[in-house]
């Protein structure tokens, strides 16, 4: 009998000690601590290799990663645990729910995996008793794991929400461990839907504080979601609180190290130093030593550190070395390695791990390169994606224009200035004029002319709109001969008129523009072998164009003349000896000589306003 009873209470205890070390683990796995996560688990793993946590959590730390091993490895080692665990204990549960987290970042048959979270439910849903229907906490969280892992596409998160929320509809007193996680997970699956859901996320992780006001982590991803909306304000405070909340939590260094790497450099180093002593040791933190040497602008330094992590360690193995080495080959002028090194960065990072700021600099660096313009806005279109905040989409795309209107590239510069404003709505002065410019850049200017009649309309005071305007009416018409530009110009001049005494150099200067015109066309018509007068005074019908278009001529020389009367002032003389030299043409040619020869005859000459 009593070693019956030593034997249950060694078998207790073994349980307990099992149980410490799995929560321990949870937790180095929150805490990014994979590798140490991985080691315990392998140890409780080893001492009972039959163990469902004890194999299901294992797997999870061999999902969650070295930072070395590629994705498809990771998932095909754990995907053998599960099934070896399976043929050794039978289908339990946990297992069960472990097997459809791998088909769900094998990109398979989502009913599929649905179908095992469904069997684990049924499997562990109390049947009979006060709790009755209860559905089991600890595989329900592992059903929300499963789909918060990845990235925005992988998974199903309304499928995993709605299980969350049974845990907690069983659970009303938050009495069960995994609640804390549960609720955590609920806010992952929130993210996943979308930046507007970034409230619902938030009362998620708030759910997971009231059950444990020590939670780092769900204080720490609230600050996240402020982070991404720029709110320094807030994510200072739930920053501030995940330190008191564990000093020793790492992420939230890291993070405060990444905000202030362009912001302060000798904060962010403090904050460097932080999160170095309480993350996991790992090449990468020299990495990280090598980032803040290139944010202190201490290039080639930064760039011997990572030469030296690249001998020591690889690049295979410390993918982020490569976008360290483009940050500093751009800094140094080396724009051909900068580019080999972005370039590999991106296309050989998992979507996920990618950031606003990879793909800022990917667009900088691969913009300078004539021919690669599809490539650099495709790193626009992924950035997009990647963030679905509308403050920061807009800044993205107002950066994008600018690098491609650096670059000259000016068709690119306008489709994103277009897709930004497209996004933000109302525009400003200063939207209206960047737009316009853009367009006049790009050549594009019947586009630059609408934009400039909205510029216009709207800012009818200003010079610029109406400047853009008169440039891209006379753009449309570059050899003066379709006369498109006369009609925009007369409505441009209703425009100036209504401050006339300001504007009147301006509609002097378009009626200009139109005096020209008409001269150059009747001089034209006089030039044709068609252009003749009998001597019985019946013309041609070339000649009767000639006089109408002489007779436009005069209309506006009058124009001219009514805006400056003053018979002493330059404009005045000009205008006045322009419409003398016309009426003279129509006089002449109006009323001919008997025996006017065809083709004009020679002594009255055409006028040519110069000016």
């Amino acid at each position: 009998m009593k070693k019956i009873v030593a034997l249950m209470f060694a078998a207790l205890v073994s349980g307990m000690m099992a149980s410490a070390q799995i929560a321990e683990g949870v937790k180095l796995l929150n805490y990014e601590k994979n590798k140490t996560a991985r080691a315990l688990f392998q140890k409780s793993y080893d001492a009972n290799p039959k163990d469902p946590q004890s194999i299901y959590w294992l797997g999870q730390a061999i999902l969650a990663g070295d930072g070395v091993t590629p994705a498809a490895q990771k998932i095909a080692a754990a995907k053998a645990l599960y099934q070896k665990g399976l043929q050794d204990i039978g289908s339990d549960p946990l297992l069960v729910v472990g097997m459809g987290h791998i088909e769900v970042l094998e990109g398979g048959d989502l009913n599929s995996a649905k179908q095992k979270f469904e069997q684990a439910i049924t499997a562990t849903t109390e049947t009979k008793g006060k709790n009755k229907g209860k559905v089991s906490p600890l595989i329900i969280n592992a059903i929300g794991r499963a789909n918060a892992d990845g990235g925005s596409k992988v998974g199903d998160p309304v499928y995993a929400i709605e299980k969350l929320k049974l845990a907690k509809a069983y659970d009303p007193a938050n009495t069960d461990p995994n609640i804390p996680d549960i609720f955590i997970n609920m806010g992952i699956n929130y993210l996943k839907l979308g930046g507007e859901n970034g409230g619902e996320a938030v009362k998620a992780y708030e759910e997971a504080i009231a059950k444990d006001p020590k939670n780092a982590l769900a204080y720490y991803r609230i600050g996240k979601i402020y982070l991404s909306q720029n709110n320094k304000e807030i994510f200072d405070q739930y920053f501030d609180k995940a330190i008191q909340a564990d000093p020793t939590f790492p992420q939230v260094y890291y993070s405060l190290f990444d905000y202030y790497a362009n912001r302060d450099v000798n904060k962010a180093k403090e904050y460097l130093d932080k999160y170095i002593a309480n993350a996991e040791k790992d090449p990468k933190n020299d990495l990280y030593l090598a980032e803040y040497l290139f944010r202190a602008g201490r290039y080639q330094e930064s760039l011997d550190k990572l030469k030296e992590l690249d001998n020591t360690v690889g690049i295979k193995a410390l993918p982020g070395l490569g976008l360290i080495y483009a940050y500093d080959y751009d800094r140094l002028g080396d724009s051909v390695s900068a580019k080999k090194y972005i370039q590999d960065y991106i296309d050989n990072t998992p979507t996920e791990k990618l950031r606003l700021p990879d793909y800022e600099l990917a667009l900088k660096i691969v913009a300078k390169f004539p021919g690669n313009e599809a490539v650099a806005s495709g790193y626009v279109e992924k950035a997009l994606v990647l963030d679905t905040v509308k403050k920061n989409q807009i800044d993205f795309m107002d950066q994008a224009a600018a690098i491609f209107g650096k670059a000259k590239i000016y068709p690119e510069q306008l489709k994103w200035m277009k897709r930004k404003l497209e996004l933000k709505g109302a525009l400003s002065e200063a939207d209206h004029y960047s737009l316009t410019n853009a367009a006049m850049n790009a050549k594009e200017y019947a586009i630059g002319l609408e934009f400039a009649r909205n510029y216009l309309n709207a800012y009818p005071d200003k010079p610029q709109p109406a400047n853009f305007f008169r440039r891209a009416a006379i753009a449309l018409d570059p050899d003066s001969t379709k006369g498109t530009a006369i009609e925009h110009l007369a409505y441009l001049n209703t425009i100036l008129e209504k401050d006339l005494e300001k504007n009147k150099t301006a509609v002097f200067r378009n009626n200009y523009y139109t005096l020209v015109f008409y001269v150059n066309k009747f001089n034209n018509l006089k030039k044709s072998p068609d252009f003749k007068v009998k001597s019985d005074g019946t013309k041609t019908e070339v000649v009767d164009q000639f006089l109408a278009t002489c007779q436009k001529a005069v209309e506006v020389t009058d124009k001219m003349i009514a805006l400056f009367p003053d018979a002493t002032s330059d404009e005045n003389k000009f205008a006045t000896e322009q419409k003398n030299s016309i009426l003279k043409n129509i006089d002449y040619y109006s009323k001919p000589p008997a025996k006017q020869p065809a083709g004009g005859g020679k002594g009255n000459g055409t006028p040519s306003p110069k000016k």
